[in-house]
């Protein structure tokens, strides 16, 4: 097996695509679901409210809600609430989230090639 020099430490080959393998796999668990990555598609450039994301995405609101919080505990979504009547709640992506537009850009070239 090829041995290769990383810092102190050696690995193999195998051990390294490995570790590269796991941090695709663990992206892919973080955003990866069908609703993940129809609502972070969804939010691109543009605050949502509750509705509107229902709406655009057909997704029901319990699925909706769940997908949000998840989103949101990953740091990909925030959410903003307005108090005013009526009280109306706002959801775009954070920092971390717009990050992946560009991967979205990357996959929808992918499909258009391939697909």
């Amino acid at each position: 097996m090829t041995r290769v020099s990383v810092g102190s430490e050696t690995e193999t080959a195998a051990e390294t695509q490995s570790d590269e393998a796991c941090a695709v796999v663990d992206s892919l668990q973080m955003i990866g679901s069908q609703w993940r990555l129809v609502v972070l598609h969804d939010l691109q450039g543009d605050e949502k409210r509750f509705n509107e994301l229902k709406r655009s995405t057909g997704a029901n609101a319990r699925t909706l809600s769940r997908v949000l919080d998840d989103l949101g505990d990953a740091d990909l979504v925030s959410r903003r609430v307005e108090e005013d009547a009526p009280v109306a709640t706002y959801y775009t992506l954070t920092e971390k989230g717009t990050a992946l537009c560009p991967v979205f850009d990357e996959i929808e070239d992918w499909a258009d090639e391939w697909l």
